[in-house]
């Protein structure tokens, strides 16, 4: 997982409520298991038309937002299904940071497994910075300071004290596991030990 320390980019401004995790990548494309593929088939039914034709009014298929790296939302991004494919699609667009007023819960946390840092911001913060989107303009977000600074103004967010370690220095579960492999060994020795019979063929 790459690690995330700060981000700069022109926002995407996005302002759906309730986009489910079937809107940002639909079901048929959950065939895969790999990470790497799915960016080109996100929001799809939004982005394309039935004919596979690119819709040239959607944000994300406008100059600058198809480059954009943060991506500002309505209330209840990430409803609907838990599957992890919502966030691997995200991150292959390229999309690293999502603010939005409110997450659902296992799509929150699957963004934080997967480098992605959701940020949860107050409706008047997200309707300031969604000018910024509008003028085609940067902003910054600070992950170490928990800082957006936008144009000469800055706003504080929140972020779990754990999830924010994982995020700024790469670890997903499997690199938390490994941080702990010299504890596993010594266990599964000491276990080979005293229990002997439990590794017997």
């Amino acid at each position: 997982m790459q690690k995330f320390s700060t981000l700069k980019s022109i926002p995407a401004y996005l302002p759906i409520v309730n986009i489910d995790t079937d809107m940002i990548i639909p079901k048929q494309f959950l065939k895969t298991i790999k990470r790497t593929g799915l960016g080109k088939n996100l929001f799809y039914e939004m982005r394309y038309d039935e004919k596979g034709e690119i819709i040239n009014d959607f944000i994300l298929n406008r100059n600058p937002f198809n480059n954009s790296k943060i991506l500002i939302t309505g209330k209840n991004f990430g409803c609907g299904s838990s599957r992890e494919h919502a966030p691997w699609a995200l991150l292959d667009f390229g999309i690293t940071c999502v603010i939005s007023s409110s997450f659902a819960d296992i799509f929150h946390n699957n963004c934080f497994k997967n480098g992605i840092l959701p940020i949860i911001l107050d409706n008047q913060t997200i309707k300031e910075l969604s000018e910024y989107s509008n003028r085609k303009e940067e902003i910054s977000v600070d992950l170490k300071e928990e800082k957006i600074v936008f144009g000469n103004n800055e706003v504080k967010f929140k972020v779990d004290p754990f999830k924010k370690k994982c995020l700024l220095e790469g670890l997903d579960d499997i690199a938390l596991s490994l941080n702990k492999s010299n504890k596993i060994e010594i266990f599964e020795k000491d276990l080979k030990y005293k229990k002997p019979w439990i590794f017997n063929d």
